[in-house]
């Protein structure tokens, strides 16, 4: 039986490695996972190379929603170092100016105090109805441990990214892009774009899943994970 796999899970906005936690275990015999700091700078170039910096010299790259745009400039700084790579819930598009600005008001909101309900707010946009109960928790936890100068310097981060549709035909290791049905912050048609635009690429829609799908329906993420892992 060959090692795992070295490989590097970059999570969304406000995350932490507790949103992999299921893939971490259930995936040990396929890969070792390293879960990277989407914090570690003030742009998308800048996080990248201090990712890249403690990164393995080559790996299967994973990344949700930020970790998506962190993703794709790793993709442009090293290409030679991504032997994989798996888009979450994410999208290519940058920005739309009425959510750069929806941004530009949070950060505002953070800032004054008012980042606990900024929180409270955005749990529904992340998870699916059905999952609330169970994940909202989870998700509130991680984003207070991150807290609200970290939630500053992420979406500055954010706002920093490029359009990456550019840059999709140009991508030549085996791809997954996989979604949750329910994601209202980057919907199917994200995916489908971005799925149909990378060469080969594979396209995984998760059933009942919000934008944090690996903590929505962890098994279901699990296991496409796999099939693509696996896959010749």
């Amino acid at each position: 039986m060959s090692s795992p796999r070295p490989a590097l899970f970059v999570p969304g906005l406000l995350c932490d490695a507790e949103l992999f936690a299921a893939q971490i275990r259930d995936l040990s015999d396929l890969l070792e996972i390293q879960v990277a700091d989407q914090g570690a700078g003030e742009s998308v170039p800048e996080t990248a190379a201090a990712i890249l910096e403690k990164a393995p010299p080559s790996f299967v790259l994973a990344g949700l929603s930020m970790g998506g745009y962190l993703a794709f400039e790793i993709l442009r700084q090293a290409p030679e170092r991504v032997t994989r790579l798996a888009l979450l819930d994410t999208a290519a598009r940058a920005d739309s100016q009425e959510r750069r600005e929806d941004r530009e008001r949070q950060i505002e909101l953070a800032g004054s105090g008012g980042f606990g309900k900024l929180v409270a707010a955005m749990t529904p946009k992340l998870v699916a109805p059905e999952n609330r109960v169970e994940v909202g928790p989870v998700f509130e936890a991680m984003a207070h441990r991150v807290g609200p100068e970290g939630f500053i310097r992420q979406t500055r981060t954010i706002l920093s990214r490029p359009d990456s549709r550019p840059d999709l035909a140009g991508i030549r290791v085996p791809s997954l892009v996989l979604v949750g049905t329910e994601d209202a912050l980057t919907p199917p048609e994200l995916a489908q774009e971005m799925a149909f635009s990378i060469p080969g690429a594979r396209l995984a829609l998760i059933e009942g899943a919000g934008h944090l799908a690996p903590l929505e329906r962890p098994a279901a993420v699990t296991a496409a994970l796999r099939d693509w892992l696996t896959a010749s």
